[in-house]
């Protein structure tokens, strides 16, 4: 059922994905100034980010161990989740006197958006059978652009007015839950409620293929939010070194992350014809390419550094939904949104080891090497998602096409 229902269903949840994403870096984007008017230490600035990290991996792997996404209203659950974002986003302007209560709130932050994305996929799945790939891609492409929102307003924000920025994120968030509960539905390939069986995680967790699935995602996750999370800082020294404009490394940053949601969105069409494991092989090595050459391209000319830089952010996350889609197509469809949110869970539990590291490479290393290391994740994916190619479960796969 791929008609006009279909459709304006992932443009409502796409549109609620977009606006309830962005709490998701507005401390990122703003974090020199919370840091110089809170005199945050370099570790305590990075856990403005890792925090919601850590919060998204606890809410997930609750909401997992309890099959929340299964057993209760998908979309219900995405709008009180993107209700308590918008509150704990505003809390932080409001009632947050320090870096220590801030980064508690982002915490909190992490915990709300895991009961939007996942939620989100498994709903988007539910309405679309054929072409699941291009329109779990539509998904996540509007997740990209909510992720790079901040980045874009910080421009129109006055240096230190960083609780503005804060306020219209929580806004956005706002606006998110109003769309899930009065839009988004429920799809007619979406199974009904299923009920708490411990058995179920189990057996998900003892599937080779879906095991292959998550191994590739793994990879991918060890490379997305380290890139996106990081790219800031690292435009921000190669502009001081080139006395260039000091609003393009926001700007840059913007273009990064948003130009993935155009990534997404081809990558699904292409995965739908060529197959999910091709596709994923291909953009991982491309983007691993990139996260090797980033570094010392920051030494070149600056149009050849803008030129890789948006070519990553444009393949870091084209493969980013097509690990999902295969999940949803593993899986029996009574237990996707458990699987869904297990995958996540963990993928997003080892950005926080790699949002950490990159500081402590750049310290190391410097900048011109500090992005290298990203480049194992989609190498070892890549291995995953080709022995996931060979199985016979990969049939069924983009239907067939693998």
């Amino acid at each position: 059922m791929n008609g006009h229902g279909a459709r304006g269903q992932l443009a409502a949840a796409s549109a609620a994905v977009v606006l309830g994403l962005a709490p998701w870096f507005s401390a990122t984007a703003v974090g020199p100034a919370m840091v110089a008017e809170w005199s945050m230490s370099g570790t305590a600035a990075a856990w403005l980010t890792m925090a919601v990290q850590l919060g998204f991996v606890l809410g997930t792997l609750v909401s997992a161990a309890l099959m929340l996404a299964d057993r209760w209203s998908a979309q219900r659950l995405a709008a009180w989740s993107a209700a308590l974002a918008a509150a704990s986003t505003a809390a932080i302007a409001l009632v947050a006197h320090s870096g220590g209560a801030a980064i508690a709130w982002r915490l909190l932050t992490g915990v709300a958006l895991a009961g939007v994305y996942p939620p989100a996929m498994k709903l988007v799945a539910g309405w679309w059978r054929e072409g699941r790939g291009l329109a779990i891609g539509t998904l996540i492409g509007a997740l990209s652009l909510g992720s790079a929102a901040p980045h874009l307003l910080r421009l129109f924000v006055p240096a230190g007015a960083w609780r503005e920025l804060l306020f219209a994120a929580a806004l956005s968030a706002l606006g998110s839950a109003v769309i899930f509960a009065g839009s988004v539905r429920p799809g007619p390939y979406q199974a009904p409620s299923s009920p708490l069986d411990r058995r179920v995680l189990g057996g998900i967790i003892r599937d080779r293929a879906v095991v292959l699935a998550t191994a590739g995602y793994l990879g991918h996750m060890w490379e997305l939010y380290a890139m996106w999370s990081w790219v800031l800082a690292f435009w921000s020294v190669a502009v001081l070194e080139r006395g260039a404009s000091a609003s393009l490394p926001a700007l840059m940053t913007f273009a990064a992350i948003a130009i993935g949601g155009l990534g997404c969105v081809a990558g699904g069409w292409a995965a739908d014809r060529i197959g999910r494991t091709a596709l994923t092989i291909g953009a991982m090595t491309v983007s691993g390419g990139c996260a090797l050459l980033v570094g010392p391209a920051a030494h070149g000319p600056l149009p050849l550094l803008a030129a890789i830089t948006l070519l990553w952010g444009f393949t870091v996350v084209a493969d980013s939904a097509q690990f999902s889609a295969c999940v949803t197509e593993l899986v029996p469809a009574e237990y996707s949104g458990t699987a869904l949110t297990l995958q996540t869970s963990l993928g997003f539990l080892l950005t926080i080891v790699s949002i950490r590291a990159v500081p402590l490479f750049a310290a190391e290393w410097g900048w011109t090497f500090a992005f290298m290391p990203l480049a194992v994740g989609p190498f070892l994916g890549s291995i995953a998602m080709w022995r996931l190619r060979r199985m016979p479960e990969a049939l069924k796969l983009a239907s067939g096409a693998r």
